[in-house]
């Protein structure tokens, strides 16, 4: 009998293992691009959308009040403990050195400009993006969609755009709420180890946030709205047949919120140290 030469065999298979995990790396990325490119042409046909009628004014007010009455007890318990937590945290610090009187303004400033609206917008990556997900991935799976485009109504118009421009608008009334709810809580804690009146806690705050701080921490939760609408509604959209589709858009949709809130928090950070 041939002998089999197994140094040569194992070099084979290491060289065939090799091939197809370089295989897989070329479609992980490739994928990534393919899914990007189609995330740019749904953004443009949405875009659209809005300005074509009809305006489907009802269903924006709809979608907007079931997605911050969804939203807004989650998001003011986590603003409220995080004014609570941030308090008590920095007091014992600042008071060494004698700055507690600096607490109320430093602990509006961390809210308002980067705390509030990047934790209140992952709360909202987790609760809408991942709703709006499974619900439109559930409308594809049953066909609804396929249904309203043979009855002449436009889901990009009905289903699509009236959830990504509630998203867009109910966002930042969320991020308002954390915030005023931050400076509740950072109030109390505060009056938890020396008094401080509610005029002296308001004036310190306020005293500190200027147009630099507000309009910026504004803005970005606009954009922070419109894109965790905005990819929830894709990857529903977008969805395969089959019922395991359902979870997987939902699951998904929040990864892709998330990473997206943190991304455009960066670029305003950029943005405003270059300004």
């Amino acid at each position: 009998m041939k002998k089999i030469n197994t140094k040569s065999l194992k070099v084979r298979n290491l060289k065939i293992k090799k091939f197809h995990i370089d295989e897989d790396i070329r479609n992980f990325y490739n994928g990534i691009f393919i899914d990007l490119g189609e995330m740019i042409l749904f953004t443009g046909k949405v875009i659209k959308q809005f300005f074509q009628p009809p305006f489907e004014h009802k269903e924006i007010v709809k979608q907007g009040f079931l997605i911050g009455n969804k939203s807004l007890s989650l998001v003011s318990v986590t603003g409220f403990i995080m004014g609570l937590v941030l308090t008590m945290q920095m007091y014992p610090i600042l008071s060494d050195f004698g700055a507690q009187t600096l607490l109320p303004g430093v602990i509006a400033i961390a809210m308002v400009r980067e705390l509030g609206p990047v934790i209140t917008g992952l709360i909202c990556a987790g609760k809408i993006s991942s709703g709006i997900g499974a619900e439109i991935a559930a409308m594809t799976v049953t066909e609804q969609i396929d249904a309203m485009e043979v009855s002449g109504t436009k889901p990009l118009g009905f289903v699509v755009a009236t959830r990504v421009l509630a998203a867009t608008i109910v966002v930042p009334i969320l991020v308002i709420f954390a915030d005023a709810l931050s400076l509740l809580g950072a109030f109390l804690a505060i009056n938890a180890f020396e008094y401080m009146s509610g005029t002296l806690f308001i004036n310190s705050a306020f005293g500190m946030l200027g147009f630099i701080d507000l309009i910026p921490a504004t803005i970005k939760t606009v954009f922070f709205g419109f894109f965790i609408g905005l990819i929830g509604c894709y990857k529903g959209y977008n969805a395969n047949k089959g019922t395991e589709s359902v979870g997987y858009a939902a699951n998904s949709a929040v990864v892709s919120s998330s990473l997206t809130v943190f991304v455009i928090d960066l670029i305003f950070v950029l943005i405003i140290n270059i300004l």
